[in-house]
């Protein structure tokens, strides 16, 4: 089942971020101090704070076949595959909606 899992927000300086964001949603940093959930750990939407990357949606499934079975269904809704230079190993495939917002499919799994 496909799910919002984080919203990956470009900041500029990811501890003051973090300090706003945690402050303003009640929630806490995990092991990744950039990586906020809620304090229950439930299966909220994340916020994701990177000073790198752009700011998109992440879409969460369970395992390489879902992740394979989504981006097709995807696909078909009018998404593309822009040309992206992956790392090795990477858990996530990046699709364009059809006005070109850039989102991934992260298989939770990897």
């Amino acid at each position: 089942m496909l799910r919002l899992g984080a919203i990956v927000l470009n900041t500029s300086d990811t501890s003051r971020g973090a300090a706003f964001w945690s402050a303003a949603l009640g929630w806490e940093a995990g092991a990744n101090p950039d990586f906020l959930a809620p304090v229950d750990g439930g299966e909220a939407t994340h916020l994701h704070l990177d000073r790198s990357d752009r700011t998109h949606l992440d879409l969460w499934v369970d395992s390489a076949a879902e992740q394979e079975a989504e981006v097709e269904r995807l696909v078909g809704l009018g998404a593309t595959r822009p040309a992206w230079d992956y790392p090795d190993g990477a858990d996530f495939v990046v699709l364009a909606d059809p006005d070109g917002t850039l989102f991934c499919v992260v298989d939770q799994s990897a």
